[in-house]
Formats: C-alpha cells, structure tokens, sequence
C-alpha cells in the first residue's frame, strides 16, 4: 500500500465525523465504545470513519481483548502541517513582485 499523500490526508480530514473523531483522540487514547458515546453514532458508522484516518495514517490502533483502541499519530499530523505549507509555497514568487499580473 502507498504512503499516503498531503491530499489523501487532507480529504481524511475534511469530513465532520473523521474531524470530531481526531479531535477526541488529540485528548488521549480513547476506545471505539467511548468514540460511539462521545458522537452519539453507532459503532459501525465509528470503526467506517477510523478506518478510513487509519488508511491515511493519522491513527493507530491496538487490539485489547475484545476492545480496540485508537490513538492519533500526532507526528503524522504535524508533517501534514508542514508538507502542505511546503507543497503551497514551493517555488512560488515573490509575493512582492508579480511579472504576470493581469492589471
């Protein structure tokens, strides 16, 4: 499987519930019955949504007995920071100086 990208992050990121999900987890580890209370969502809709940040590796999770536990991959999310600022300045002008300004 590919490493994911700045995008492929990104769009993880993007929808409400994977976005609360991370949320919760900057918190501490937390358990997929304790997701489910804190969203008030059932646990199939919880593990769809956390399957979808583990495949863009911004989770982990660890098998205890019958409960699974997540726990955000802060690194990953402070090098989504600084790729996207790179991907978004890289080879950009000057912001003073514009040689193909329409006006």
């Amino acid at each position: 499987m590919a490493v994911p990208g700045v995008l492929d992050q990104l769009k993880a990121l993007s929808h409400e519930i994977r976005y609360d999900l991370i949320r919760h987890l900057a918190g501490g580890e937390r358990c997929v019955c304790d997701l489910e209370a804190l969203l008030e969502l059932p646990q199939s809709k919880v593990s769809y949504h956390l399957g979808i940040l583990r495949e863009a590796e911004l989770v982990t999770a660890e098998q205890r007995g019958k409960n699974t536990y997540y726990t955000l991959r802060q690194d990953q999310l402070f090098r989504l920071g600084g790729a996207l600022l790179n991907e978004i300045f890289t080879g950009s002008p000057s912001l003073t100086h514009q040689s193909k300004s329409i006006c």
